[in-house]
């Protein structure tokens, strides 16, 4: 670490997003869109599937009444979009991420304090986290439907800062999107991101601390930078 670096707050907790960073999950929703869509005779591009990535259930309103028109039945078509990703739940799990665990286990042997803020409406979230058998690990989440506003703006990392009692700049955040690094930036947060089903913007890996390739790589980088930060 540099000298920078070191004259920064110290880190009291990490903040971690879910879908995409924790949970497996992005290949199930990209699939269930797209056969969802399919049922009203509409289609959905990749690179519009990642425009989607990140946001809160409103949010991806928003961004479908745009591209679908304003009449569109959107709250239908995402009900039975969540129908058909329990079906695929219910046939093969939610994989955690590889690494996770190791992860897990690095923070906790740091004594660092550990929440989850995702856009994800909070009682889905944790549906998910108990499926994918983690749900016990955080001491706090904060959920989509908690905030008025979804990333990127920084409304539920403060939330999730707020609920732990930790200052937001002693919140380190791990996110895979680019909405949730923007989002842990503008809420005056170290950001680390690792990338699941797209490289970062240029803005967004300008925003972050760190572009990490997996969550092993990141239990290696959190146990480094606490041991640097503590040196004399």
């Amino acid at each position: 670490m540099d000298i920078e670096k070191k004259s920064e707050p110290p880190i009291r907790a990490v903040i971690l997003d879910m879908d995409g960073l924790m949970l497996d999950t992005e290949g199930m929703s990209r699939t269930a869109w797209r056969r969802t869509l399919a049922e009203w005779g509409l289609t959905i591009s990749d690179e519009k599937y990642l425009e989607l990535i990140g946001l809160t259930v409103s949010d991806v309103g928003v961004k479908m009444r745009s591209w679908y028109g304003a009449d569109i039945p959107y709250d239908s078509i995402y009900m039975r979009k969540l129908a058909l990703v329990d079906e695929i739940i219910a046939t093969e799990g939610i994989p955690q991420k590889p690494g996770l665990r190791l992860f897990l286990a690095a923070v906790d042997s740091l004594g660092l304090r550990k929440a989850v803020a995702t856009s994800t409406a909070r009682e889905r979230a944790m549906y998910k986290l108990k499926v994918a058998g983690v749900e016990t690990e955080f001491e706090t989440f904060a959920g989509g439907d908690e905030v008025a506003h979804g990333k990127p703006a920084p409304d539920i990392f403060l939330l999730a800062a707020e609920r732990l009692g930790v200052p937001p700049e002693e919140c380190l955040v791990f996110e895979d999107s680019d909405p949730g690094v923007l989002a842990a930036c503008a809420a005056g947060m170290r950001v680390v991101a690792i990338p699941d089903q797209k490289h970062p913007s240029p803005q967004a890996a300008a925003a972050a601390w760190e572009v990490l390739r997996d969550l092993h790589q990141a239990a290696e980088f959190i146990r480094r930078e606490m041991r640097a930060a503590s040196s004399p």
